[in-house]
């Protein structure tokens, strides 16, 4: 394939997309950070409250539920995928940007409980395909898909920050090689980290060297048996939680088709009071159960004694009734808020015997993320990537690939429509006019 002269210009041509579309997604990813500061931290204290009030988040999210809803039903594209399908990697044309756009620049900052990969890969993918036009590139349906998932690619590597992110993800993402690809992968997957916990186990309680690519770090404390048998209990029970959060979704974005401003209003409003009550339940600040969790997961992480039992009960209950009611109704991606249910319930668990913190919260976001995505491989380097952590990566591997067994065998749920298309039912009747 190398030898052929239009695979070259298109190799070149991607490399060259990728400067623009990673300068886009940098200010794209800045305008979600500012906007998100502003109205949640900077205006309650403007308005001389220490913190958001209780109420804060249900007037914001109520606004976002009205914007995206207009834009779903008034917009091409219809403001991006429903996230309750998980992340998708086609679809995306250059007609649906202004609506992903404002989908994503309105709803984000203003508490949806999703996060910004979605919207940046449908972005990638409709600014790599406008560029290509611009310069009136011929586009044949490969080299579309190329353009697109390259485009893709430049742009979420901008939000994880690493390269090998983007790639894994939109590969796992485009089905490269179809269920084939999973029936070969996942064994593999698994075996390669029970290998690695055995040989970790061996050389700890043996004592003797094999040689290894260790330059001197300090090491947190070696995983026990105790790890592990915690991790097999934990993330099946993660697994089975986060499935049904998303069959959830997928309930909510059936209810959502019909009177769709209304009906997204009406999950808007109901998300912003899932964020109300938590804040009423524990005196905390709201933002921590609304927004995509990035933020807080990083608070979480390093001071997870701030956090009261009750507290971290709670987030879960009510983040993840309000994340079931975005995943259907709203526009956004799915990765943060699992994560941040993953890594809360590692933290409540952690203190059970045998089991550590470090441990607890790799397993959790690593069970948590790869049921929400169903993309096991691409959930390790993730989850591996955020801890830093590599005497993690055997539980790692364990727990996404026990989360995926199980993901994938209880019962899905309803359909979820492809990128712009109307759910089933949905064709307008000649004369009506109302969304």
């Amino acid at each position: 394939m190398l030898r052929r002269p239009e695979y070259r210009k298109a190799l070149v041509f991607c490399g060259l997309i990728g400067i623009p579309v990673a300068l886009i997604a940098f200010w794209f990813l800045v305008a979600l950070h500012q906007l998100e500061q502003l109205i949640w931290t900077d205006w309650p204290k403007d308005l001389g409250w220490e913190r958001a009030p209780w109420w804060w988040g249900l007037p914001l999210l109520t606004v976002a539920g009205v914007v995206v809803a207009l834009v779903v039903a008034r917009l091409p594209g219809r403001g991006g995928h429903i996230p309750a399908g998980g992340l998708h990697a086609g679809g995306p044309t250059k007609e649906a940007l202004p609506g992903v756009l404002v989908a994503a620049l309105v709803g984000l900052p203003l508490g949806v409980v999703l996060g910004p990969e979605a919207p940046l890969i449908a972005l990638g993918g409709g600014l790599a395909l406008l560029f290509a036009s611009l310069v009136r590139a011929p586009q044949t349906e490969a080299s579309t898909g190329l353009l697109g998932a390259a485009g893709a690619a430049a742009a979420i590597s901008a939000l994880f920050g690493n390269p090998a992110v983007g790639a894994v993800l939109l590969m796992e993402v485009a089905g490269v090689g179809g269920p084939q690809l999973f029936a070969v992968m996942l064994p593999a997957l698994l075996a390669s980290g029970v290998g690695d916990l055995i040989f970790t186990g061996f050389v700890h309680w043996t004592g003797l060297e094999t040689g290894s690519l260790d330059i001197g770090l300090p090491k947190p404390p070696p995983l026990d048996w105790g790890d592990v048998l915690w991790v097999l209990l934990l993330a099946p029970a993660l697994a089975f939680l986060v499935h049904w959060v998303f069959v959830g979704g997928r309930f909510v974005a059936g209810f959502v088709t019909t009177r769709t401003v209304r009906n997204t209003t009406l999950c808007a409003l109901g998300a912003g009071g899932c964020v109300t009550l938590y804040a009423v339940a524990t005196g905390r600040s709201p933002a921590e159960a609304a927004l995509s969790g990035e933020t807080a997961l990083g608070e979480l992480a390093r001071d997870p004694h701030a956090w009261s039992v009750g507290a971290l009960v709670a987030v879960l209950v009510f983040k993840g009734l309000a994340y079931a009611l975005c995943l259907g109704s709203l526009r956004g991606g799915p990765v943060f808020p699992a994560l941040f249910l993953g890594g809360a319930a590692g933290v409540l668990l952690a203190p059970l015997p045998g089991l550590g913190l470090v441990p607890a919260m790799a397993a959790g976001m690593a069970a948590s993320v790869t049921a929400a995505l169903r993309l096991p491989v691409s959930s390790v380097v993730l989850v591996v990537l955020l801890l830093g952590n590599v005497d993690t990566v055997a539980l790692v591997v364990l727990a996404a690939v026990m989360s995926f067994v199980v993901a994938q065998l209880l019962p899905q749920g309803p359909s979820i429509p492809a990128f712009g298309e109307r759910p089933p039912g949905r064709a307008r009747r000649p004369g009506a006019t109302r969304p």
